[in-house]
C-alpha cells in the first residue's frame, strides 16, 4: 500500500543496517554470551548435572533478554522524555523571545566559521522552517527527537541480540555430553566472540586487535573465574 508505514519488523531490518546500531547490538550480544556462558562454567564447576545446566542456560538466556531489552527501553524512553521536554522548553522561549533566539542562532553559526550575512541567512532559513528543530539542535545537538516507536525497537533489538549471544551457550548445552560441556562451550565462545569481534571493529571502525583482544580476555576470565567459583563453593 503506497503511503502505508513501516512495521515494527521493517524497521528493526532497517536499523540493522545502521553502523550505530549494529555495533551496540553486538556489544549486548557480547554480554549475551559471557554471561550465559560464565554461568554454564560456574554450574559445570560445581558438578552440575545435563538438566540442571540445561534449565540454567535457559533462565538465563530469558532473564537476560527481558533484563537488557527492558533497560535499553527505558534509557531510549528517558532520551525521548528529555527530547519532548527540551522541544517544549524551546517552544516556550520561541514564544517569549523570538528575535534573542533568532540572534542566538546566528551566533551559533558564526561560532561554526559561517560569515555574519550567511549566518543570518542560515538563521532566518531554518527559523522559517522548523524553529524548534533549529533551537533543539544549537542548543542540544538534537538532530533527530527519538519516537516512541524507536523505543521500542530500542528495546526488542537489545532483547533480540542478547539472545543470540545467549544462544551460543545455551545450544551447546542442548548438544553436548556433560563431560565435553565446558571444554566445548570455551572453545564455542571463543570463536563466537572473535566474530563478534570483526563486527564490533567494523562498525565502530576501531582497531580490531585491540577489539579482540579485550573481549577474549573478558570473556575467558568470565568463564574461568566462574568455573573457579563453582569448584570452590560446591
Amino acid at each position: 500500500m503506497v503511503g502505508a508505514r513501516p512495521t515494527l519488523l521493517a524497521r528493526l531490518r532497517a536499523a540493522a543496517t545502521d553502523r550505530e546500531s549494529l555495533r551496540s547490538w553486538t556489544v549486548i550480544a557480547n554480554d549475551g554470551i559471557i554471561a550465559t556462558a560464565g554461568i554454564l562454567e560456574g554450574f559445570a564447576g560445581a558438578g552440575a548435572t545435563n538438566r540442571t545446566l540445561l534449565t540454567a542456560a535457559t533462565v538465563a538466556t530469558v532473564a537476560g533478554m527481558v533484563g537488557v531489552g527492558g533497560a535499553e527501553w527505558v534509557e531510549a524512553s528517558t532520551e525521548r522524555d528529555a527530547h519532548l521536554e527540551a522541544g517544549e522548553a524551546a517552544a516556550r522561549e520561541l514564544a517569549l523571545r523570538p528575535h534573542e533566539k533568532l540572534a542566538e542562532l546566528v551566533t551559533y553559526y558564526e561560532e561554526k566559521g559561517l560569515t555574519p550575512a550567511l549566518a543570518r541567512d542560515v538563521a532566518e532559513a531554518l527559523m522559517a522552517h522548523d524553529p524548534v528543530d533549529a533551537q533543539l539542535e544549537s542548543e542540544h545537538g538534537i538532530l533527530e527527537v527519538t519516537t516512541r516507536a524507536a523505543t521500542i525497537r530500542a528495546g526488542i533489538g537489545a532483547a533480540i541480540a542478547y539472545g543470540l549471544g545467549a544462544a551460543v551457550p545455551l545450544l551447546i548445552t542442548l548438544a553436548t555430553p556433560a563431560r565435553l560441556e565446558t571444554r566445548v562451550i570455551f572453545t564455542a565462545v571463543i570463536v563466537s566472540l572473535a566474530f563478534t569481534s570483526v563486527i564490533g571493529a567494523y562498525t565502530g571502525q576501531t582497531d580490531l586487535r585491540r577489539t579482540l583482544a579485550r573481549n577474549l580476555v573478558i570473556g575467558v576470565a568470565t568463564m574461568a573465574v566462574s568455573y573457579l567459583v563453582g569448584r570452590v563453593v560446591f
